[in-house]
């Protein structure tokens, strides 16, 4: 189903259904289309808020996790939310981390999938071939445990946003904020319920880490997906919605 996107001031999202407040974050190549089943699922019970993130729009001095935890912020001080349930996907994971390291009375729980914070083995330092999109539709890929996802509208977006270079500018910007900014040190003092699930077969965000994330992180779950990837809620999303939504049943009671 497409949603509404909404606009107010510096803000687009989607603000959909009824309920406790459900917001997702994306990931740095990510949209609020990857999200799209598990929005849908959720939206029958819960307030699915999704902002898009600012990745293209921050001042080029000032494009790094911190200022994208910034932004989150004054979104959910913009909608008046409180006792939020967060979910992040890779830099969106990244992202509500940090957001939480410093808001933590507004956040009842926490979900991370395939988060960036600890490591992550993202495209690199620079895309020397990013006028080959046959190159770019393999680094696409790598997301992917199954090829097939690496569909060609996804390939597109992917190269257009790479042959633009003040969007290059910033996502190698970000990219290298996110390597900078680890989070070990902050995980131990979190203490809202936190669910983590996992694709196997993740090679951006390797099952070590969400291992060390479980070590890290006090009230901690962690869920495997087997034939999954980096975007579990992309690759195996009927599993993914089913993990989440127990995990939030049980967790908000």
């Amino acid at each position: 189903m497409v949603h509404e996107l909404k606009e107010a001031g510096e803000f687009k999202y989607i603000d959909v259904g009824d309920g406790p407040p459900l917001l997702f974050l994306h990931g740095l190549f990510g949209a609020l289309s990857n999200f799209g089943d598990t929005t849908d699922h959720f939206a029958r019970r819960y307030r699915v808020v999704m902002p898009m993130l600012p990745l293209y729009s921050l001042p080029m001095l000032n494009t790094n996790v911190k200022a994208l935890a910034a932004f989150l912020d004054r979104f959910i001080r913009h909608l008046g939310l409180s006792q939020v349930n967060l979910l992040g996907n890779s830099l969106g994971g990244h992202v509500a981390l940090v957001y939480c390291s410093q808001h933590a009375q507004t956040v009842r729980t926490l979900s991370l999938t395939g988060s960036s914070g600890l490591y992550e083995n993202a495209f690199g330092g620079s895309f020397p071939r990013r006028e080959d999109k046959e190159f770019i539709r393999k680094k696409v890929a790598v997301t992917f445990h199954d090829p097939k996802f690496a569909t060609d509208e996804l390939v597109d977006e992917c190269f257009e946003t790479v042959n633009d270079r003040a969007k290059l500018i910033r996502i190698l910007s970000l990219a290298k904020s996110a390597i900078r900014h680890n989070m070990a040190a902050e995980l131990p003092k979190l203490n809202m319920p936190v669910c983590l699930i996992w694709g196997k077969q993740d090679t951006i965000t390797p099952p070590h880490v969400a291992e060390e994330f479980h070590q890290l992180i006090p009230h901690s779950e962690l869920f495997w997906i087997d034939q999954c990837g980096h975007a579990a809620m992309m690759e195996q999303p009927a599993e993914f919605n089913a993990i989440l939504d127990a995990w939030l049943t049980k967790t908000l009671g």
